[in-house]
């Protein structure tokens, strides 16, 4: 019964929840380590009859081959919403993974760049080549927009309105939102639109509509943005692991920090939750302890 309840969760996935291919994957491939572990542990046992015990040998199983504490909680995610579906559906009365407990995960502020380091990062970009302003292009909209390098790499020309001063993003889940974009932005993807871009000997075929091209004229990859990035920030001496997400926290926390309402900087950034949203109102340990010598009785 387990290829079918498989087929009918897929589907849920797809036309109900709207989810991506790579997450529909991912959810799949974690109900089927599940059904491996039930099938070589507990013989023969249908999907519909797995039970709290049988949850907690497999995540016993799972911790003990290494697993990472991240990694453990997204498969028993994909498990979770397995079983949500089989309850919506009715092929079981009881949710078995409602008393299942996920591995505590500790949750680590995001690496930040200060607003200086931003400056130094974009200053370090070689303007004088076309991939330099492309690449100015590039990192101004990913900071000015709070953009995901997905959403970077598939951004299309007929989803800017400069004009408006905003753009049309391509989220997770194909989840569509408008954000604003800063002055600076428009004008560097004005400058390679008119300068570069155009100048583009063939572009490939499916790529016309694409934003940012390499000189081939394809698409951009999400590991050349990130080498793009990394190799600026070497460049540039700017310590610590900086990936493309790094500008999307950058953008995030200085909105946060100069007072920007959490539930526009939510907005902006695309996320469901605004628990995901909070993590950006950490503050600087000094400021923090500069207001307390400053305003606390005790320190005065």
């Amino acid at each position: 019964m387990w290829p079918s309840y498989l087929k009918g969760f897929k589907s849920y996935l797809q036309f109900e929840r709207s989810m991506s291919e790579n997450t529909i994957e991912a959810y799949l491939h974690d109900v089927a380590m599940l059904r491996d572990h039930v099938d070589d542990v507990y013989k023969g046992l249908a999907a519909h009859q797995v039970a709290l015990e049988h949850l907690q040998s497999f995540v016993a199983t799972i911790n003990d081959m290494g697993l990472a504490e991240a990694t453990q909680g997204r498969i028993l995610s994909g498990v979770k919403s397995f079983y949500r579906y089989m309850l919506l559906e009715r092929v079981v009365t009881i949710d078995p993974t409602d008393l299942l407990d996920a591995p505590k995960l500790r949750r680590s502020l995001p690496h930040v760049l200060s607003i200086a380091d931003i400056e130094t990062l974009f200053e370090t970009i070689d303007h004088s080549s076309p991939e330099g302003q492309r690449n100015r292009a590039m990192l101004e909209t990913m900071y000015s927009c709070g953009l995901r390098v997905s959403e970077l790499i598939n951004l299309r020309i007929s989803n800017l309105y400069l004009d408006l001063g905003f753009i049309k993003v391509l989220g997770k889940g194909d989840k569509e939102r408008l954000v604003p974009i800063g002055d600076t932005a428009i004008t560097q993807i004005t400058l390679y639109k008119d300068h570069v871009r155009s100048h583009l000997s063939k572009i490939k075929p499916g790529q016309e509509d694409i934003l940012f091209l390499n000189r081939r004229g394809a698409g951009l990859t999400r590991v050349m943005v990130f080498y793009i990035i990394r190799d600026l920030a070497v460049k540039a001496g700017i310590k610590g692991a900086i990936h493309p997400h790094t500008l999307r926290h950058s953008f995030a926390t200085h909105l946060v920090e100069g007072g920007a309402d959490l539930r526009a900087v939510q907005e902006m950034l695309g996320h469901i939750s605004i628990t995901t949203t909070e993590i950006y109102t950490h503050l600087d340990r000094t400021y923090l302890r500069s207001t307390l010598e400053k305003f606390h009785p005790r320190y005065r």
